[in-house]
């Protein structure tokens, strides 16, 4: 994998030609261009059963190969991690209506069944609470700690109201297992609110980590003096976990195809403030993705 971030790499190796189909992502002001230099319309396997499947061309009959570790399959953690930087995009935009809120345990708990049926608890609650003054939508996160413990993060929304004021008081007497934390989203000045939370539940401080897993990381970053290690808190979350839920009225963006000479019609004069490019290459098949991501809203704050 290649990444180009600075606009001369957006100039000279993301270039996407204006005669190509592109699928545009629009959530708010976040918008994603993803442009495939070849399409593979053929299928080329067939299922079986959950262990076996049968490759058309060939005739031959392979198995399926199972993952022990959640975090060797990367494609999985990347496609799930996408799918909920979609949805907190595509419902959360920094209103005086939505809140971020942290609750967390006061003892050293482990149980993920626990866990959600605390959540479960807190959200019912919370709704009883409003029901008269607004319908709730929330986004529910969990986060693995290092030493075994679990926090949570949840987005709300009330629909019905323009602006929501929350103290810790009445939360922390609503979920009564913990700390928590409430916190205005239009007073957070993030503009991508996906990223930053995705980014948040993946990545772990230098301090939480062994001086054996310090030696072994590959990538950091540094967040306000801060340094963490990239990805590293993907091994925490046990195989199969569905650590994200959401309220039935949090709606996934559409998706649609465009030429990439109409791309104008969404982004105006906007330049990409990320862009990547994927050069793929498989025994029989070799591909490159070109991704640009618009943040139109920082486009217009630096105007």
């Amino acid at each position: 994998m290649i990444e180009f971030v600075k606009n001369e790499f957006v100039r000279n190796e993301c270039i996407i030609p204006d005669y190509a189909n592109v699928t545009l992502t629009v959530t708010n002001d976040i918008i994603e261009v993803q442009y495939l230099e070849k399409y593979n319309n053929q299928n080329n396997i067939k299922k079986l059963d959950d262990d076996n499947y049968l490759i058309l061309s060939t005739g031959e009959i392979r198995k399926f190969k199972k993952n022990d570790d959640r975090l060797s399959n990367k494609n999985s953690f990347r496609q799930t991690f996408k799918k909920l930087r979609y949805l907190i995009n595509n419902n959360f935009c920094g209103l005086n209506n939505e809140l971020f809120i942290t609750l967390t345990y006061a003892e050293n708990m482990q149980d993920t069944d626990k866990l959600y049926r605390d959540l479960d608890k807190f959200m019912k609650r919370l709704r009883y609470k409003y029901k008269e003054i607004s319908r709730i939508e929330y986004i529910t996160v969990v986060e693995p700690q290092n030493r075994g413990a679990w926090h949570a993060h949840i987005l709300i929304k009330f629909i019905d109201l323009d602006k929501i004021y929350i103290p810790n008081a009445l939360i922390s007497s609503i979920w009564g297992l913990g700390f928590v934390n409430v916190q205005s989203i239009s007073k957070m000045n993030i503009d991508n609110l996906g990223a930053y939370l995705t980014a948040y539940l993946t990545d772990l401080p230098v301090d939480d980590v062994s001086l054996d897993e310090f030696k072994k990381a590959k990538k950091f970053k540094k967040v306000n003096d801060k340094f963490y290690i990239k990805g590293a808190r993907l091994k925490l979350y046990p195989k199969g976990m569905n650590f994200y839920r959401k309220s039935m009225g949090i709606k996934f963006p559409e998706r649609f195809n465009i030429p990439y000479s109409d791309i104008k019609k969404y982004v105006g004069t906007a330049i990409p403030t990320y862009s990547k490019r994927l050069d793929l290459n498989t025994n029989d098949f070799c591909n490159t993705i070109i991704y640009h991501h618009y943040n139109l809203k920082r486009q217009k704050d630096n105007t």
